[in-house]
């Protein structure tokens, strides 16, 4: 056997590890004694283990292997250890805020005796099942949790229908329902509730033509008679309502009508005149005493924190306008929700791609002001407490600022509970949160059961909270957490409201999730700036150009983004309407939700497909098994293979068919005739 040279001894030995047999030790002379015999390189005495620094090829590739498992594996499986406990969604809060909605919707649609039977009718049961929960002690602990839940909720519902009750009232019975059936011309004295909002006309891009303002009654004359009822209308203007202010009281006339089915208005009222500033007494003289074509309204009966809000708006438009076209519109857009501004076309561009969320002030921007306050709060070294009274109160002004939107008020009110539960100690109840809001929003007004935006809202946030934190573990772990929130967030909401959009827009965006992918870097930004920007513009309104020349460059790019999606072909697809068109609509989010798991699983779905396909094997297997089975098993009427006639006895039929597993013996019949021989053909060689 050829000697080996140490460097080859030393190379197998780092190849093959500890664990595989060892080299035999050159020959050497025996030892005298007293005297130690080097060990040869690379060669380890018996007995004494491999030094730590030398690893074995085959444990590397192993390590490897278990590292591109671990970061192909999701963020949550990659993040938790493998004995931590699954966590689960809290949804104890559901059923409750499930019955307030429904509770909400019906007292809109129903008449106020069907409302009251409806009251104690839930009453009733729920001081059924708390009687139930307290005689039962024997019940178990999750049981008796069951029925004290679903008894508080249906106290909720039933405090909800009693609230609607009585909107319900205004619309169906009194001498206003009468007014408004017979659509009487009135001089109404009324306190504005909420901003204008512009009635664009497609295709007539400048100033809005009509406004709609929504208001509650004061005082309305019919005919010369006074009623004096609170009930919620919705006002119909020309010029002159576009600049009122919630909280502003104002006078003028009009005709009243119906709303539509399933509004939670007493009437709407088309206004023939502008609005008047004052509260005061009409003149006799007729609804048109005291107007005049130039009529205008005084700011001096608004709220002085309304005054303040509308000047700051207004002022932020005119800082804001030095800049291009586009940004000078949208960014006032994006921070304080006032889209006087913007282009026609933009906004155009905006609908196709389903952008215009960033211009309506809703959650998004709630959280991203709630968080840096927060942020900026804490960086101060301010203990937990005093950190969310000043973030609240910080929110609270943005709320004032954009006025109290449905949406806005969700979002704020969220946003309050979360910081709450942030100042005790308890997060991670996102669904919890929602939950709450929802029913203290439809508590104060249940009229926000039926409306659209208020769905969509809720719809998008559920979406986030449910199905984007999956998404996000989902995302393999190589991918950080908030590259993966960039696609799961708008993924995860768009699912859930396009059906609801649908509704309202039969037709769908092919590039909405890519146009919000490709604006949701800039939004924050803009956000953020923006609104650092709106005190300054009356403190120091050189700073305040600054911070919007920056938050202007990010603002031109959301523009570029929904000009350049919507300018794509395909952009905008016509859909079905009505229930077909939701249907669809729902039945293509579940393909779009499976796609997206398939696409981040592919290692479990390899093993999946491996699994069903040796399951689909064997069973096939199995059955073709049982129907060998069962055609080799003799019945009446079926004659046993082999055999002519009888069983065990008889001669072997004739059969040509010799191919398969056991065929019957290839013997003629006697009667038939056997094979002919060959023969020569006459005078052949």
């Amino acid at each position: 056997m050829a000697r080996r040279s140490p460097w080859s001894r030393f190379v197998e030995s780092a190849v093959q590890g500890r664990g595989s047999p060892a080299a035999p030790a050159p020959s050497a002379a025996p030892a005298r004694p007293g005297l130690r015999v080097p060990d040869a390189p690379g060669v380890q005495p018996a007995g004494v283990k491999a030094p730590a620094g030398v690893k074995a090829a085959g444990v590397t590739a192993r390590s490897l292997r278990a590292r591109v498992g671990t970061k192909l594996r999701g963020q949550e499986r990659a993040n938790k250890p493998p004995d931590a406990p699954r966590r689960r969604t809290d949804v104890r809060l559901a059923l409750p805020a499930f019955l307030v909605w429904s509770a909400a919707v019906a007292g809109v649609w129903l008449t106020p005796v069907a409302l009251v039977g409806l009251c104690c009718g839930l009453v009733l049961l729920a001081a059924f099942l708390l009687s139930r929960a307290a005689q039962s002690k024997g019940l178990v602990a999750g049981r008796r949790s069951f029925l004290m839940t679903t008894a508080v909720a249906l106290v909720l519902a039933a405090t909800a229908a009693a609230h609607s009750a009585v909107s319900s009232s205004q619309r169906h019975d009194g001498p206003l329902a009468e007014a408004v059936a017979a659509g009487k011309s009135v001089v109404a004295i009324l306190e504005i509730t909420g901003s204008p909002r512009a009635m664009a006309v497609p295709g007539n891009p400048g100033t809005p033509a009509r406004w709609s303002v929504a208001a509650r009654t004061e005082e309305v004359t019919v005919n010369g008679q006074i009623i004096r009822t609170r009930a919620t209308v919705v006002v119909m203007g020309g010029n002159g309502w576009g600049s009122l202010v919630p909280g502003q009281m104002i006078r003028t006339a009009g005709k009243l009508k119906p709303p539509d089915p399933g509004q939670q208005e007493a009437a709407v009222l088309s206004a023939s005149l502008p609005p008047r500033a004052g509260a005061g007494p009409f003149p006799d003289a007729g609804p048109d005493a005291g107007f005049g074509e130039t009529a205008g309204t005084d700011d001096a009966d608004a709220p002085g924190w309304q005054l303040v809000a509308k000047d700051l708006r207004g002022r932020y438009v005119s800082a804001a306008s030095f800049l291009a076209a586009d940004p000078a519109g949208l960014l006032p857009g994006m921070v304080t929700g006032d889209t006087s501004a913007l282009d026609e076309g933009l906004n155009a561009a905006m609908k196709t791609v389903g952008m215009t969320h960033l211009t309506a002030v809703s959650g998004a921007n709630c959280s991203l002001i709630l968080g840096a306050l927060l942020v900026a709060a804490r960086g101060l070294r301010l203990p937990r407490l005093p950190a969310a009274a000043l973030a609240l109160a910080g929110l609270g002004m943005f709320v004032v600022l954009v006025g109290p939107d449905a949406s806005v008020l969700r979002a704020a009110l969220m946003g309050s509970i979360a910081v709450a539960s942030l100042a005790g100690g308890r997060m991670g109840r996102g669904l919890s949160f929602l939950c709450l809001a929802v029913m203290g929003l439809l508590l104060m007004d249940p009229g926000l059961g039926t409306s659209f935006g208020f769905l969509l809202s809720v719809l998008a946030t559920l979406g986030i909270i449910v199905l984007g934190r999956r998404m996000i573990d989902w995302t393999p772990a190589m991918i950080p957490r908030w590259a993966a929130a960039t696609w799961a967030v708008p993924l995860s909401a768009q699912l859930l409201c396009g059906p609801v959009i649908v509704l309202l827009q039969p037709q769908f965006s092919t590039y909405a999730l890519l146009a919000n992918l490709m604006a949701a870097p800039l939004v924050a930004p803009v956000t953020l700036l923006g609104t650092a920007a709106v005190p300054l513009v009356v403190s120091a309104p050189w700073l305040a150009t600054g911070l919007i020349a920056v938050a202007g460059t990010f603002s031109a790019g959301v523009a570029g983004t929904a000009r350049l999606t919507a300018g794509l072909p395909g952009a905008s697809l016509p859909w079905p309407e009505g229930p077909f068109g939701l249907l669809t609509m729902v039945l293509l989010s579940v393909l779009t939700l499976a796609g997206v798991w398939l696409a981040v699983r592919p290692h479990q779905v390899c093993r999946w497909v491996l699994t069903l396909h040796t399951r689909t094997e064997s069973m096939v297997d199995i059955a073709e098994r049982r129907l060998r089975a069962t055609m080799a098993r003799p019945g009446p009427g079926r004659r046993r293979p082999g055999l002519a006639a009888g069983v065990h006895r008889g001669r072997l039929r004739h059969c040509t068919r010799i191919s398969g597993r056991n065929p019957p013996w290839p013997q003629p019949r006697p009667h038939e005739p056997g094979l002919r021989r060959p023969t020569r053909p006459p005078g052949g060689t």
